[in-house]
C-alpha cells in the first residue's frame, strides 16, 4: 500500500509540474481533518444533530426551503448551529498547502467547491478565486424570495438550546419585507435559491479558465451523492488528481487515484515537490 501510494502521489507531483494552473475541486470530505461532522447516510447526520434523530428528520427534509415555512425555529436552529460552527473551525493545513500549490503557477488557483461553510476564504483564498456552486451560508436571503438581494450574515448571532435544536428569537429578518431570512444557501428541492452571487462568481471563473493552457486538478473528498464537484473537475480534459478513501475511482489513465484522507495525501504531496 505505501509503495502504491508513493507511486500515486509521485505521478501527482508529475502533474503539477507541467501545470501552468490548479483546479481545486473539494467537496465535503475536505472538511473532515478540520473536525467537521460527516454527514453520509442518515446514522453519520443523526450522530451531529441528536435531536433530528429523535424526530426522524433526515438531512435532505431540513436541508429544504420547506422546513423554514412549516418550522423556522427549527430549521434556524440547524442552519445557525453550523453556522456558529463554521465560524469557528480552523481550516486544517491542507489548506495552506493548496494556497502554495497554485501560488507556485503562473496563473495561480481556482477552487469549485459545494461546500457552503467558507473555509477556504478562512484560509486564505481571494473571493475571486473560489466558485460556491451551491452558495454560502455566510449570506442571507430573503424566504419568499421579495427580490434578489443577498446579504452578509454577519449579523446573526445564533442562540441554538442543544437539547431540542431550536434557535430561540429574533429569528433573522429580510431587510427589505421584514419576512424571515434563510441562508442563501442551494437546499433541496429548492426553487427560491438567489443564484446571482454564485453566477458572478461562475463568471470569473470561466473568465480564468480562458486564459488556462495547461489545468492541473486535485479534487477533494467529493462523493456521489451530490456529484457537482465530480461533474466539473471530470468535465475539463484535463489530468485528474483525485483523493477520497471511499470513492477514488477515475476514469482515464492520465488521471490519478488516491484512496486516502486529504490532509494525509497533501503533506505527501508537498514534501514531494520540494524533493
Amino acid at each position: 500500500m505505501t509503495d502504491a501510494l508513493d507511486a500515486a502521489i509521485a505521478r501527482a507531483a508529475g502533474l503539477l509540474r507541467d501545470a501552468d494552473a490548479l483546479l481545486i475541486g473539494a467537496g465535503a470530505g475536505i472538511g473532515i481533518d478540520s473536525g467537521l461532522p460527516d454527514f453520509r447516510g442518515d446514522h453519520g447526520f443523526w450522530r451531529a444533530y441528536p435531536p433530528l434523530a429523535r424526530l426522524g428528520i433526515r438531512f435532505f427534509e431540513i436541508a429544504n426551503p420547506r422546513s423554514f415555512a412549516a418550522q423556522p425555529e427549527l430549521a434556524w436552529g440547524f442552519y445557525g448551529h453550523r453556522l456558529a460552527l463554521y465560524r469557528e473551525t480552523v481550516p486544517h493545513d491542507g489548506f495552506a498547502i493548496l494556497r502554495a500549490l497554485g501560488a507556485a503557477l503562473p496563473l495561480s488557483a481556482f477552487v469549485f467547491t459545494s461546500n457552503v461553510d467558507g473555509q477556504f476564504q478562512k484560509a486564505g483564498f481571494a473571493d475571486g478565486q473560489v466558485l460556491e456552486c451551491h452558495g454560502s451560508i455566510h449570506h442571507l436571503q430573503c424566504s419568499r424570495p421579495c427580490s434578489e438581494a443577498i446579504w452578509p450574515a454577519d449579523a446573526v448571532q445564533p442562540h441554538i438550546d442543544p437539547a431540542d435544536c431550536l434557535m430561540r428569537p429574533p429569528l433573522p429578518s429580510c431587510p427589505h419585507c421584514g419576512a424571515l431570512a434563510r441562508p442563501n444557501v442551494l437546499m433541496f428541492n429548492d426553487g427560491r435559491w438567489v443564484d446571482g452571487r454564485t453566477e458572478a462568481q461562475y463568471g470569473r471563473f470561466e473568465a480564468w479558465l480562458g486564459e488556462v493552457r495547461r489545468l492541473a486538478v486535485i479534487e477533494l473528498g467529493a462523493g456521489t451523492d451530490v456529484p457537482s464537484v465530480r461533474r466539473m473537475c471530470e468535465s475539463q480534459n484535463a489530468p485528474l488528481i483525485r483523493i477520497n478513501p471511499r470513492e477514488p475511482e477515475v476514469r482515464s489513465a492520465q488521471d490519478v487515484s488516491i484512496a486516502a484522507g486529504a490532509l494525509d495525501v497533501l503533506r505527501r504531496l508537498c514534501i514531494t515537490l520540494r524533493q
